[in-house]
Parts: C-alpha cells; sequence; structure tokens
C-alpha cells in the first residue's frame, strides 16, 4: 500500500487487517477515549473502501477511500488529513458491543 508517508511495513499491515475486521455500514465505538461514529462502504468489486467517522458531541472527523490495484497493493487517498491520522484511527477505533454513551451531547 502506498500512504504518502514512510510508513513501516509492519504498521501498514496492521492498518490494513483491522480496516477488513470493521463491517460495512454504521458502527459505533470509541477511538482515544471519546466515542464515535463511523460508517464504512466497500464496492461489490471489492476495489474501493470508503470510511467516515466523526466524533460524537465532538469536532474531529476521518475520512478516506482506499483504493486496491490490478497489481499487488493499495493506494490511501486521505480527504484532507494525513495519511498518519487515518492509519493510527483505524488502528485504534473499538468498535463497541453496545449503545454509547454520550456526557453533555443531548444525544443517547
Amino acid at each position: 500500500m502506498t500512504a504518502g508517508s514512510k510508513t513501516p511495513l509492519p504498521r501498514l499491515a496492521t492498518f490494513e487487517d483491522a480496516l477488513a475486521k470493521l463491517p460495512d455500514g454504521y458502527v459505533d465505538g470509541y477511538f482515544g477515549g471519546r466515542p464515535w461514529g463511523v460508517t464504512a462502504k466497500r464496492s461489490e468489486d471489492g476495489k474501493r473502501i470508503w470510511l467516515y467517522g466523526e466524533e460524537l458531541g465532538g469536532k474531529d472527523i476521518v475520512s478516506f477511500n482506499l483504493y486496491r490495484l490490478a497489481e499487488p497493493g493499495s493506494i490511501l487517498k486521505p480527504c484532507e488529513m494525513s495519511s498518519d491520522k487515518v492509519i493510527e484511527f483505524v488502528i485504534g477505533f473499538e468498535p463497541s458491543t453496545g449503545k454509547l454513551r454520550l456526557e453533555n451531547s443531548g444525544r443517547k
């Protein structure tokens, strides 16, 4: 995978593994101890993965497309953020097994 940075190959493999474990559609979870909502969509041919994540009750977002190439490899295209931020998020995101409680956000 090319990520536009000098990310070590083991970290890229960890990223790909973590991304593969995320389900299609919407999932709540946590990143950095904060609640997040994440939507992942995969193209029918498996050549494109789109992900959008947003901090619930906050202002941070993560968004990218990952394109699978005909030859071995992929291209990561973050949306107005660094590849490192995207990789760190996907590796560190922990999907929730239940409903999230949002303190002071007015959402439940």
